[in-house]
């Protein structure tokens, strides 16, 4: 048992030791700033086309392809959902 302990103490002990250590070299050190310059190239900075990959409408071959459902965009009717006037009803 008591190796056990003098075990344990070490390996706090050199934890210790390494923690003041970080300690020490965030307090200590100064990185110091310098400016640094990257080039990008041209052809880099412009858009390119995606072009996005054919893939198979279904998953089971043996049942017919279903039709795109077109997308529109409409205005609700006042049947739809009735407008509130601000000052309430009168």
């Amino acid at each position: 048992m008591p190796t056990l302990i003098r075990l344990v103490i070490a390996l706090l002990f050199i934890v210790g030791l390494g923690y003041a250590a970080m300690f020490a070299l965030t307090v200590m050190v100064d990185p110091g700033e310098k400016e640094i310059t990257v080039r990008i190239p041209a052809r880099e900075l412009v858009a390119q086309p995606v072009r996005l990959p054919d893939v198979q409408t279904t998953s089971n071959p043996t049942l017919p392809a279903q039709a795109p459902v077109p997308i529109t965009t409409s205005t609700p009717s006042n049947e739809e959902a009735p407008l509130v006037q601000p000052g309430g009803p009168e």
